[in-house]
């Protein structure tokens, strides 16, 4: 939960709102049906074979050293553009209480208290993001129950009504196609719930917690996502929020509009925990991935380095040093620092999906051809593979006509530099 919910909901789903109107409710739901499938294939894997930096393990086991290779580094470059892009939200949200303080200044204080977090051992981490999740995960509830009283109790002449999500334009205001377009945004939205596979090396009995913790953790966003935008559009009708694209956050915005003051700065507090969770996650998931992949013989032996208490902090330290780019694009861009992180974060995140797709069908393949039971099947595969890399490619459709060319072009920019890089380090093991 921690590793998910986060930007994509609670600041991206302001841009959504914008161009689908209530059908962004269908949205979330679609790309949470791909996500939980993605989700099933890859533990199906995990469960059979818990181990350390486990998508590039398989990747490397079932595809070969080099897809190995790229998967490793792509999903790490994923938790990067995650980071950069939490941290950049972060600074929005303290924007809303002191405008006047700089948004690098926020990202930098904030960069310094996670990189502490992480340079602790693992128990400090887990205690840290379980607050964290909790804080949010119980505000999400809060503000369900509270918008539904608010909708329940609603005089005759309040705007508060189920009836504004099929009223003022309709649940589709702009047909379909302001929904479809929208789709590669949401899947921002879902980046983050691959990170249980980052935790089977070091989960107690992964056979139990992990098929637990997939099945859970979709289900429970879905519900999060879908009841809580449900709420909030209901309350206003969606076409009378003034959000200004990425710069201001619906749930806030919802419950100022209604003058409930204290609910919207209180929403506010809650979003940036939310948003700091997900930034602890992925720097977490940033340093046991690098871990992972030079343990692998994938990247420099020196990450492969713990302390006693296990905290890899030569991957950590290295990790941090590029998520500090954020704090330099918040210095010299802080308008266009978060959408841009945003779209390269889906390209990464669409690469790596269909990386954990296909090896999933390898893996199959190999377990039929043994006669191999596993413990965790994936559902419906091998159509449901089919039915994710189909998603992926109209993603990428998407993409491209929707003026996100130059992330699109990335992907195989981004391939071909891995390439290099693998050979290289290839060349110098073999002399």
């Amino acid at each position: 939960m921690g590793g998910a919910v986060g930007t994509g909901l609670f600041l991206g789903s302001a841009q959504v709102i914008q161009s689908a109107g209530p059908s962004i409710i269908l949205g979330y739901a679609i790309v949470g049906l791909i996500a939980f499938l993605i989700m099933r294939q890859m533990g199906e894997m995990i469960v059979e074979e818990p181990v350390a930096g486990s998508f590039s393990y398989f990747s490397q086991k079932y595809l070969g050293r080099f897809p190995g290779f790229l998967s490793g580094w792509n999903y790490w470059v994923v938790y990067i553009l995650v980071a950069m892009t939490e941290l950049t939200a972060i600074a929005k949200y303290i924007h809303y209480w002191w405008p006047h303080i700089p948004a690098w200044v926020s990202t930098l204080f904030f960069f310094i208290v996670v990189t502490g977090f992480n340079l602790g051992n693992v128990k400090f981490y887990g205690e840290s993001e379980f607050w964290l999740a909790i804080i949010k995960v119980t505000a999400v509830i809060s503000m369900i129950v509270f918008g539904l009283y608010l909708l329940l109790t609603a005089g005759a002449d309040s705007t508060a009504s189920f009836n504004n999500l099929w009223q003022h334009g309709g649940f589709f205001p702009h047909g379909f196609s302001g929904l479809f377009y929208m789709l590669a945004f949401l899947m921002f939205a879902f980046g983050g719930i691959e990170l249980i596979g980052m935790t089977a090396a070091e989960a107690e009995n992964p056979e139990k917690s992990i098929p637990k913790a997939i099945n859970q953790v979709i289900f429970r966003i879905l519900i999060f996502y879908i009841a809580s935008l449900a709420i909030i559009m209901s309350l206003i009708p969606w076409n009378q929020l003034d959000l200004g694209g990425l710069d201001k956050s619906p749930f806030v915005m919802i419950f100022s509009h209604l003058g409930i003051e204290w609910a919207a700065h209180l929403l506010n507090f809650i979003i940036l925990t939310a948003a700091l969770s997900v930034y602890n996650s992925g720097m977490y998931a940033n340093s046991r991935m690098l871990h992972g992949l030079a343990i692998q013989g994938n990247a420099p032996t020196i990450f492969a380095k713990v302390t006693q208490q296990g905290v890899p902090v030569p991957a950590v330290v290295f990790s941090s040093v590029l998520i500090f780019g954020c704090v330099l694009l918040n210095y010299f861009i802080p308008e266009q620092a978060l959408s841009h992180l945003m779209y390269m974060a889906v390209a990464a995140l669409v690469l790596n999906w269909a990386i954990i797709s296909f090896t999933h069908l390898k893996f199959k393949k190999i377990a039929q051809i043994e006669g191999t039971q596993t413990k965790f099947p994936a559902l419906f595969s091998p159509f449901s593979n089919y039915l994710v890399l189909t998603f992926i490619v109209m993603i990428l459709y998407i993409m491209w006509t929707q003026g996100f060319k130059e992330s699109v072009i990335l992907i195989p920019i981004w391939i071909c530099l891995m390439f290099g890089l693998f050979k290289i380090m290839t060349w110098n093991k073999s002399n």
